[in-house]
This record gives C-alpha cells, structure tokens and sequence, in this order.
C-alpha cells in the first residue's frame, strides 16, 4: 500500500519548521494579545478573544515555534532571538487562559484537554511557569465535572443530563492526557480514574466492527447503556467522518500509552487500517472517507496530520520492524502536505495547511458549513507538531 508514495526527508522536515517558525513569528503583532479563529477566511485567520474550543492549537504553535528556535539558537549563535519573544508571546497567552479558567469563560463542554494542554501544560513543562500550572489543573477540575458514573464517561456538550446529549463524542480521547498530567502534579488520582474509565467506554463503543469509527455515541440516561452511534460532521451517519478516524488513530494511541493495556494496540492496527485504505492517491483524505478520487468533495488536510502524530506516538511501543512500517506511512503522509497543502508564501495566507475541513454541511448531518477549503488551527497545530516529532525525541505536551 502506497508503497511508491516518496517520503518526507529530514531536510524537509527542517524546512518546514523554520517556516513554520517563521510564519509563527510574524503572525504574533496581531495574535499575542488575541487568538486565531478555528479556520481561515480566504486563507487569513481573523482574531478572536478567548474563547471557542480551538485558541490552545494557536498557543500550541507558539510554544512548538519556541522549542525550535530555542534549538536553534543554542547551536548558532548568529541566529536572531525568536525565543524570547516567543517565550514571552506564550506567557501572555497563559495569563489569557488563566483568566478564562478562573472566570469560567466558555468551559462548559469537554474539550479543556485541548485548550489546556498544547498551551498551559506545555508551557508548564517548557518554562515551569506556576500560572499555567494552575490554569490546567482547575481546567482538569472542570473537565471531571461532565463525568456521568452512570456510563462511565464524559459528556461532550450541552447541559448535563439532558436526554439528547447524553454522549460522548471520539474527540475526548485527545482531552483525556489533561487528566493524566493532572494526577501526576497533584497526586490525586482521581483524574486519572476518570479518563482511564471514558476512555475504556469510548473505545468499547465508539469503533465499529469494521473499524470505522462513529463520531458521536449516545447512552441510556438512565441505565448507562450503549444506545446507538450518530455522526454531527460526517457526512452521514454510517460512514466513517475522517477527523473522527484520525482522532482514533490518535487516541488509540495515547490510550496505550497511558494504560499499557495491550488489546488497544491491535485495535490502533486495525484503526489505522481502514483510514489509510479509505485514502486517496496523494494519502492526504477527503473531509469524509466515504469519498475518493475523482469526486467533488473538498479535503480535510488536517486528517493527516493528526493521524501522522497518532502513528509516530504509536510506534515507541512497536518492534523495530513494524514501526518502520508506520513511521514510513507518517512520513508519506507529512511528505504529500509538505508539497501540496504546506503554505509556502506569507503572502497567500497567515496559516500553515490549506485545504482543511471544518464544518461542512451534507443532507445527512446537523452541522454547520463553514471553514471549508480553508486553514485550521488543529490543522495547522498537528502539521508542526508531526513535523517536530520527526525532527528529534519529542516530550509532547499531552
């Protein structure tokens, strides 16, 4: 399987750090003191204050920026200091969360892992700052708060208990290394109680006997039993939404990597299966994965990333021959967005991937039309974030 596909080279994968490095950098005049919206407008991400589900990734990019300049300016002296001022760029962005935590600003949905983690927990370990320690630990304590014991797991959105969201959604597996970091720091393992318990119902659940995965899955209210899976982003609710696969593959991941339970391994194998053969011929998926080449749909660039970064965790657990077998499918993936959907000139847009699916609305789903064909901030957040993974030992922030 695709295995005439070129991949990345660690030129390349250089490259394309320093650009993103760069375009980081000049992005921070307009987006220190605001944040990114969720996707671009014609390629420019527009500025929004804290608030939305998404402003972590855009912090995420400013401390992964740090990390490489730091890197290289310790090994060139002559290299200007982005460092610091990244350093400093991020540090005001921590006192943002901070304050959203604190005055409960748009935190009443499940996704505090990634607002919390690419940006107070990573500062955290980066910097030691104390005040993005406190923002994740009380975004910790807000995340338990959706947990239902009666299902065991956490509440996506809306307000608890009410009958039509009594779900889970697969996003949540990437919230979960929040509650994981949380216990670890206070000692409390309460935390990691509950993510071991969503994690063990989402997986049970939320992947089907194809290994397709669904987006959504609903459970009794009162009972807690498994009811029925539906999709909000899909395309319907039988195919396979391929930001939720992605998620998969990566949440597969990080729940070996937490667990150590072995059957979840195999379960990674057979994820990530059906997403690379429900790929078309540049391995870069359309926003859905029912659709191939030749049709008129738009891509979802981010997929890729996101299930690149899945499998480059994944193979620090697998014997050497397999792992090459999965690092090099990361890298074709990495090599194909690089080439093709890597921006390239600031002149064209203020983000780092084109060709990224939001929200795009199908006769068969709920879900709003917007940031089709555009940047996003996951997007732009994974791109570099696998790009980092492969260019050294990455310690990754969640």
């Amino acid at each position: 399987m695709y295995k005439d596909m070129p991949v990345i080279s660690d030129e390349e994968v250089e490259q394309a750090l320093w650009f993103s490095m760069e375009q980081v950098v000049r992005n921070l005049p307009e987006f220190t003191h605001k944040f990114q919206n969720a996707y671009s407008e014609n390629g420019f991400y527009q500025p929004i204050e804290n608030q939305e589900w998404t402003t972590g990734f855009w912090t995420g990019e400013i401390w992964l920026a740090y990390e490489y300049a730091k890197e290289k300016e310790a090994r060139d002296q002559a290299i200007s200091g982005n460092s610091e001022i990244l350093k400093k760029a991020g540090e005001i962005q921590v006192a943002s969360f901070l304050n959203r935590i604190e005055k409960k600003i748009d935190v009443d949905h499940h996704d505090m892992g990634f607002l919390y983690s690419p940006s107070c927990v990573a500062a955290y370990k980066l910097t030691g700052n104390t005040d993005a320690r406190r923002a994740a630990i009380l975004a910790a304590d807000q995340l338990i708060t959706r947990y239902h014991p009666v299902g065991e797991f956490i509440q996506a959105w809306g307000p608890m208990d009410a009958p039509e969201n009594y779900r889970l959604i697969i996003d949540c597996l990437l919230n979960l290394p929040l509650l994981y970091w949380a216990s670890e720091e206070t000692g409390d393992d309460k935390y990691r109680q509950i993510a071991e318990k969503h994690i063990h119902t989402a997986i049970r659940n939320v992947i089907r006997e194809d290994y397709s995965t669904w987006h959504t899955f609903f459970f009794d209210r009162k009972t807690g039993a498994p009811d029925h899976g539906a999709t909000w982003q899909g395309y319907r609710d039988g195919s396979a939404w391929a930001r939720g696969q992605a998620w998969g593959i990566y949440g597969c991941a990080l729940a070996y990597k937490y667990t150590k339970r072995e059957e979840y391994i195999e379960v990674f194998r057979h994820v990530t299966q059906y997403f690379l053969e429900h790929l078309p011929a540049d391995m870069v998926p359309f926003w859905d994965l029912e659709f191939t080449d030749g049709e008129e749909q738009p891509r979802d660039s981010s997929s890729a990333s996101i299930a690149a970064c899945g499998i480059l965790e994944m193979i620090k657990s697998m014997e050497e021959k397999e792992a090459a077998v999965y690092e090099k499918y990361a890298r074709q993936m990495m090599k194909s967005l690089y080439d093709f959907y890597a921006v390239k000139e600031p002149e064209a847009s203020n983000g780092l991937v084109l060709h990224s699916t939001y929200s795009n609305h199908s006769p068969y789903n709920g879900c709003n039309h917007c940031g089709v064909d555009e940047c996003n901030s996951w997007g732009d957040y994974y791109y570099m974030e696998a790009m980092m993974r492969l260019h050294k030992e990455w310690i990754m922030y969640w």
